[in-house]
C-alpha cells in the first residue's frame, strides 16, 4: 500500500518538479534579453519627451560665403562643409527658399542662411547601450533576429504559464493567484477603455 500511495503522488509531484525546472532554466536563459528589453521599453515609452536612440546637439555658427556664388548650391555646400570640418557622407541638399539651403549629412542636418552665412546644425550621436537595445527591441535588424525575437516571446509565454502553476493552494492559482491574474488581464482593458 505504501508503494501504491507513493506511485499515485509521483505523477503530480513529477509534473510540478519539471514545471519548476523549466521555469527556472528559462528564467536564467531569458534574463539578459529581458533586462535589455526593460531598458529599451522604458526609454521608448518616453519617446515624446526625448530621443531614446540618438543624442541631438544643436549649435549655431557663422561661415564665410563671400567668395562663393550663393546661387550655386553645390559650391555653397562644399564651402560650408569645409569650414565646419564636416567629413560625414553627404546624403542630400535642397534649396528651401531663396536664402535657405538645407544640407543633409550622415548624423548632421545643416541649415544655411546664404544671405548672412549663419549655419544651424543638428548633430546626432548614438546613445551608448540605448541605441543597441532599441535596435534589437524595435527589430531594425530583421532577418534572423526576427525568428530569435519570436522564440524569446514564446519563452516569455512559457515563463508566464509555468510561473502561475508553481504554487498550489491559497498562494497559488486557485487562491489569491486567480485575483492577481485577473487584475493583470483587466488593467490593459481598463486603459483601452479609458483612452478609447
Amino acid at each position: 500500500p505504501g508503494r501504491r500511495d507513493r506511485g499515485v503522488e509521483s505523477g503530480p509531484m513529477k509534473w510540478r518538479k519539471w514545471n519548476i525546472i523549466i521555469h527556472r532554466d528559462l528564467g536564467y536563459l531569458c534574463f539578459g534579453l529581458t533586462i535589455l528589453y526593460v531598458i529599451s521599453g522604458i526609454a521608448v515609452n518616453h519617446i515624446h519627451e526625448w530621443n531614446p536612440t540618438y543624442k541631438i546637439e544643436k549649435s549655431m555658427v557663422e561661415v564665410d560665403l563671400s567668395t562663393v556664388d550663393t546661387a550655386d548650391d553645390r559650391a555653397v555646400t562644399a564651402t560650408v562643409l569645409n569650414q565646419l570640418g564636416e567629413t560625414g557622407e553627404l546624403k542630400n541638399i535642397y534649396r528651401q527658399d531663396g536664402r535657405t539651403l538645407k544640407i543633409f549629412v550622415v548624423n548632421n542636418n545643416i541649415t544655411v542662411d546664404v544671405a548672412n552665412g549663419t549655419v544651424f546644425q543638428e548633430k546626432s550621436t548614438k546613445r551608448p547601450l540605448l541605441y543597441q537595445a532599441n535596435f534589437l527591441h524595435l527589430n531594425h535588424a530583421k532577418k534572423l533576429w526576427t525568428w530569435f525575437a519570436d522564440l524569446y516571446a514564446a519563452c516569455l509565454g512559457i515563463l508566464a504559464l509555468s510561473g502561475i502553476l508553481i504554487l498550489k493552494g491559497k498562494k497559488g492559482l486557485s487562491g489569491r493567484g486567480k485575483w492577481l491574474v485577473g487584475i493583470g488581464f483587466l488593467t490593459p482593458i481598463f486603459f483601452l477603455w479609458l483612452y478609447s
